[in-house]
Formats: structure tokens, sequence, C-alpha cells
């Protein structure tokens, strides 16, 4: 049953043009000022989401993007900051680029925003996807092994400074403490100064191929799961794969415990009207995603035509109501959602967790209304809002 209500926001500021006759996603650049306005958007939609009941806001770390999509380089900083704006919502890190740190600052930034915020700060890490980030901070992202390899050490020295009073670590990438003198002794064992002291045993990650291994290294280490949105479509795969990797762990799951289930929705008072104010939005989207691989299902010359102004459906671009009905964007009326909410729950029976949110290129504007929207018309069929 749905009990934790959730919005993804990337960090995009508002663009002056959206959809395929505007600005190509490549050509856009802004100026200083305009992108440092994704803090005040931020403030706005954190303060709306605590005030109508909604339970997270998670929000993602990226680097350079001057075309204005994503442009928050810190999570843990601006959820301090959020914090003292908000009384109840909690702020999720989705997610901390683990290659892009070492592993022990990220560790220690996490612990002191934990504190401070009293645990209203979620803990979550990914592989990164963005070539110009990961390679430019020295990590590897190009050659998938090496990063995941990278990755995965990375998550483990994290949790042995989370949960251990003092740890050591050597691996392939690391040796922590490095055998060094201090004050008349070699090193042995570090002690992560502070540890978290609220949310010590929760961690996020986003699920992307499923792959068995990667399952398999999310179940050992008690990870939940993020599924959906641009990075997978709403099939069972994902779903069906995680609780897979539990069950041969030992460990007895129902479909959809641990893991968070997103999509991207817009409300109007007909479908028809919601899809008509959707389509510009969603175009802008799949501008910013399509050239990274994550819109399913798109050939090389589709990728090249959505690079350019117009032309789409003549090379055969996806529609929005293409993935409508695949289940990972959703248009139409509150009543339509709350339905759509309610197959859902009884699909996958041990989820609490939902994602509902506005596409990359929303305007605050537009995420205000439907977010408050949402938490008037759909979040009291499932909750008690809070307040």
């Amino acid at each position: 049953m749905f009990r934790e209500f959730a919005t993804v926001y990337p960090g995009h500021i508002d663009l002056p043009d959206h959809g395929q006759n505007a600005t190509p996603a490549n050509d856009r650049r802004f100026n200083n000022a305009q992108l440092a306005s994704v803090f005040a958007k931020t403030e706005a939609v954190a303060k709306l989401m605590d005030r109508t009941g909604w339970d997270t806001l998670w929000m993602a770390e990226h680097h350079f993007q001057f075309e204005g999509y994503e442009v928050i380089p810190n999570l843990m900083l601006l959820a301090v900051h959020l914090a003292h704006l908000t009384e109840k919502l909690n702020i999720g890190c989705g997610f901390n680029v683990a290659p892009m740190w070492h592993p022990l600052r990220m560790a220690e930034d996490y612990a002191v925003a934990d504190i401070l915020t009293k645990g209203r700060t979620i803990f979550g890490v990914a592989r990164g996807y963005h070539t110009r980030e990961v390679e430019t901070f020295g990590a590897p992202i190009i050659d998938q092994t090496a990063n995941r390899e990278l990755f995965e050490e990375q998550v483990e020295i994290c949790l042995k400074a989370f949960n251990n009073e003092s740890f050591s670590h050597k691996g392939k990438h690391y040796t922590l403490p490095p055998e060094v003198p201090y004050r008349g002794y070699t090193l042995k064992e570090l002690t992560l100064v502070p540890r978290p002291k609220y949310r010590t045993n929760e961690i996020w990650q986003p699920i992307v191929s499923a792959s068995a291994h990667a399952m398999d290294f999310m179940v050992k280490h008690g990870i939940k799961g993020a599924v959906g949105g641009g990075a997978a479509t709403m099939r069972e795969g994902p779903i069906v794969s995680y609780r897979d990797a539990a069950n041969r762990a030992g460990i007895d799951l129902k479909l959809g415990e641990n893991l968070m289930l997103g999509f991207f929705f817009h409300l109007a008072d007909t479908k028809e009207k919601a899809i008509a104010e959707l389509k510009p939005l969603y175009e802008e989207h799949i501008k910013m995603f399509a050239p990274l691989g994550f819109v399913p299902g798109v050939n090389q010359a589709q990728i090249d035509a959505i690079g350019r102004q117009g032309g789409w459906d003549e090379a055969g671009v996806p529609t929005l109501e293409h993935f409508m009905k695949l289940g990972s964007w959703f248009a139409g009326t509150p009543e339509d959602l709350v339905a759509y909410l309610k197959e859902l729950e009884s699909r996958y029976p041990g989820m609490e967790h939902i994602n509902l949110s506005t596409p990359m290129s929303a305007p605050e504007s537009v995420m205000l209304e439907q977010l408050g929207w949402a938490a008037e018309a759909v979040m009291p069929k499932f909750k008690q809002k809070a307040g």
C-alpha cells in the first residue's frame, strides 16, 4: 500500500521555450544568474511540498550543465539549507554520484547532513551517466566495468564507515587508512567523525539495467531501489528482479517491497487537455535524455532528429502517447491518476513508496500547480495529509 509520496526534481531552471520546435538542447546556454535561479525554485518547491503533506523531495547531483537542465552540484549542502525552510519534508539524495567523490568525504558530508537535519536527509548513491561529469572528475564511466567496480568498492567503504566505531579497508582502489606514522604510531584503523545519528541504515540506489549482479549487490547491502522515471520503463522486470535477488539471499520480500516506483505525471480537467499541456514538456525532456541512452527504444536516426528542430514525426520519434501506454508517463484527471495508482497497488502489494514527478523542463509554476493538485486530490485517497 502506498504510504510515502515523493517527487524527483533534477534541478532544471525555467526555460524560455519547450518542445521539438524550440531551441535544441545542445544550443542552450544560460548565464550564471539564470543558472543560480535553481535554488529559489527548489526552495519554492520544497516549501509547497512541506505545506501540502508530501514525504520526500528527491534531487539529483549534476555538474557543468550550462544548458540549464540539471544544475544542483551538492545535494547534502542543499538539504541542510532546505531543512531550515521546512518542518517535516525529507530531502532525498537522488543521487550522490559516488565515482565523483572520495567515499569518505561523501560519508562525512552525509553524516553532517543527517545530524543537522535530524534525520530528514536520505542517503542515495548512483554510478553516474554523464561522461562530461564523471570523466572530468577523474573517474571512469565510458568503461562501465571499471565504473561498476569503483562504485561498489566506494559503497562498501561508506557502509563500513557508517556502521563501525572503527574500520579499515583494503581493495583495488583504496587502502584505508594508509599505513603512515601519526603522532608516534602507525595508522591501522579510522573512525568517521561524526557518524550518522538518525538514518544509519537507509540507502537508496536507482535501478536501471536490473542485472542479476547489480540486484545481488543491492540486496547484500540492504540498499533500496528506485525504479522508473526516465531511467527505466514500468514493466515488471526490475521489480521482479529485485525480489528474485532477495530470494537468492534467503530474504522473503513481497513484490515491490523496498522499492520506489516512479513516473512522470500531468493533471488537467480532461485527459485530452492534460496530453496537450504535457506534450511540449515531454518533448523537451527527451531532447535532454535521448542522446544519453535514457529514452527506451529510439534508434540513432531518431536521436539525431531529436537533436534538431522539428521533423520528429517523419523520423518516427516515439510520442508521449507511446510512453503513456508503457506506463512511464501519465496524463489525465486526478480521478484517472487515483485509479491508476490503485491498479499499481494491487500489482505490487509490497510497495509503499511512489514517486510522482513533473518532467524535466517543467516551469516552476507548473511544478507548484501539479504538486499542489496531486496533494489535494490524489494523496488523500492513500494517506492522511500531513499538517
